[in-house]
């Protein structure tokens, strides 16, 4: 072990005594950012060595996670706007997803897929499908994989849901206007049934959300990291817990 590596290690002690386990986040959503810009900054021209970097690093943070006792992550690992880029890139990086999704499945995570899978290409659904399928019995901490997905989307998509609902049932739309609230929006997410994130981390220097979690995050706190996600470390992550503990959470107040 290096120098530098044994001054993390004590670094990471030293993080872990601050926390306790009253202040650990039970949600924490991940933008895994920075995955092609890392491959060009390590003069790579084929930028899907950064996106299997990156799918490399998932596992070492699902089982930070289960350490610390966070209990729900959810990942994007892929936009809808991703969905429109070059197909030289977009076929690699589906494929790189496809063998995370796979990995994640034999290693015993319990996996939820949640995006638009209808907009993914058939085999990338059927994947995302039965990891769901496979792993939905398995106790433990639960791994949303967020392929295909975009906030508005999901918006769209719960509004569109409760509508189909409830004209199934013979209501109208004047009757469904009377009863509207918040609630029946949130129940018809992807995330139904689950809390909203506490956490919400991304790497690669960027502060803002591009549309992750638009309804969920009302009222999360946000954690933006420097690092690239390829080079993302576990005390990147004890930090990220760190600076969670060190606020006052007002919800929207």
């Amino acid at each position: 072990m290096s120098m530098r590596d044994l001054v993390y290690k004590l670094y990471e002690r030293r993080l872990e005594r601050t926390l306790s386990s009253d202040q650990i986040p039970r949600h924490v959503g991940i933008i895994v950012d920075g995955n092609r810009r890392w491959a060009r900054a390590m003069g790579l021209r084929d930028v899907s060595r950064g996106h299997q970097k990156g799918a490399d690093k998932i596992s070492e943070l699902l089982v930070w996670c289960r350490e610390a006792g966070v209990e729900y992550v959810t990942l994007w690992l892929l936009s809808t706007d991703n969905l429109s880029r070059d197909k030289a890139e977009l076929g690699p990086l589906l494929q790189v997803i496809e063998n995370l999704v796979q990995d994640l499945v034999d290693q015993g995570w319990h996996i939820n897929p949640m995006g638009s899978l209808d907009l993914l290409p058939d085999h990338t659904a059927r994947v995302l499908k039965h990891a769901k399928e496979t792993t939905s019995h398995r106790p433990g901490l639960i791994v949303n994989v967020a392929v295909g997905y975009g906030g508005r989307r999901e918006i769209a998509d719960a509004v569109r849901s409760l509508l189909q609902e409830h004209a199934s049932k013979g209501a109208s739309i004047e009757d469904l206007v009377e009863v509207l609230d918040v609630e029946h929006i949130a129940e018809h997410l992807y995330t139904r049934g689950l809390p909203d994130p506490d956490l919400v981390i991304r790497t690669s220097g960027e502060q803002r959300l591009s549309g992750f979690l638009l309804w969920q995050s009302a009222h999360s706190e946000f954690y933006f990291c420097e690092a690239y996600w390829p080079d993302f470390r576990r005390v990147d992550f004890l930090r990220a817990l760190r600076s969670y503990a060190a606020r006052h959470r007002r919800y929207g107040s």
